[in-house]
């Protein structure tokens, strides 16, 4: 392996980040270093869902179903990805959830990686790359 080249597992490694491959968030020497895109291998036991909406988003998204069933909550819009190979973009200034209906596993991209949404939990924790939120209710079933 040479400085600029990284062989890993997604499942692996992306255990180590809250599920970040890839980012501005990784060490400037890694090779998955980048401020251009953000990688995400998501991985959500039945029942899980996002505690807050996604506000004041600033980036492009494309959200793919690797496996089982995910629900993307946009405004005014619910999306659910049932096969293998759904997939869902969304755009800047776009807020959004999920909810996983199934144990699912899905790739998230977002570009450009920028700083400053991580998110921390009450005790200052980082609970995620992520922007503010707030407590909006859905407008689509879930």
């Amino acid at each position: 392996m040479t400085d600029s080249v990284y062989v890993g597992n997604a499942g692996s490694d992306a255990a180590l980040d809250r599920g970040w491959l890839l980012g501005h968030f990784k060490e400037a020497s890694d090779p998955r270093h980048s401020v251009a895109v953000e990688v995400k291998w998501g991985v959500h036991p039945q029942g899980d869902r996002r505690a807050q909406w996604v506000t004041g988003e600033e980036r492009t998204a494309l959200l793919v179903l690797i496996s089982g069933r995910f629900r993307v909550e946009l405004p005014g819009r619910s999306v659910l990805l049932a096969r293998q190979g759904d997939y869902v973009v969304w755009g800047r200034g776009v807020d959004h959830s999920w909810f996983a209906e199934e144990e699912s596993v899905v790739l998230t991209v977002r570009w450009p990686s920028v700083p400053g949404y991580e998110v921390t939990d009450e005790g200052g924790f980082a609970a995620g790359h992520s922007h503010s939120f707030s407590t909006a209710t859905s407008t689509g079933a879930s």
